[in-house]
């Protein structure tokens, strides 16, 4: 497999938030963000696997402003990471105030994506290589996030053989 770059590792996609995206008060339900933060991160992870990806987990979603009725829901997802077969995707969700113009941060979230053979298996995926500024920090922090999480996972997998070594 070859070697890719992060231009087409990358996509942004805004769409309108209409009332059946929210709840009585207005403000658009986070569940309907999470999903469009899922949908967003996994065509970034097919794009660059070129096979059907699923999503193995999401790390730090987290919510800094609401969303209304009426904005402009802006969606960035670019590669961090690239393993054997899974891939982090970092999503910035970002709000439009259309009358005003003013944009807000409204959430971010990191997610890591398999990909999957034709018989629904892992399989591996294409190297990547961050070429910018910005994709080789973003990679260097998803690095230390891939190493605390396999050290969770080894301290976990510890205390369900030794439960006094976590008491």
């Amino acid at each position: 497999m070859s070697e890719k770059d992060c231009e087409p590792s990358e996509i942004t996609f805004s769409s309108l938030m209409l009332p059946q995206d929210a709840n009585p008060s207005g403000k658009v339900h986070g569940g309907v963000i999470m999903k469009r933060i899922d949908s967003a991160g996994g065509v970034v992870a097919q794009r660059h696997a070129r096979s059907n990806v699923v999503t193995a987990s999401i790390d730090r979603l987290e919510f800094h402003h609401p969303v209304f009725i009426g904005n402009l829901l802006t969606l960035k997802a670019s590669m961090n990471l690239v393993g054997n077969t899974s891939m982090e995707i970092g999503v910035r969700a970002e709000a439009e105030d259309l009358k005003t113009g003013v944009i807000r941060h409204v959430a971010s979230a990191y997610l890591t994506f398999v990909a999957l053979d034709g018989d629904g298996r892992p399989t591996r995926v294409p190297a990547y290589e961050p070429t910018t500024a910005d994709a080789i920090r973003r990679h260097r922090m998803a690095i230390n996030r891939r190493e605390r999480r396999l050290a969770e996972r080894q301290l976990e997998k510890d205390c369900k053989s030794d439960a006094d070594k976590c008491q």
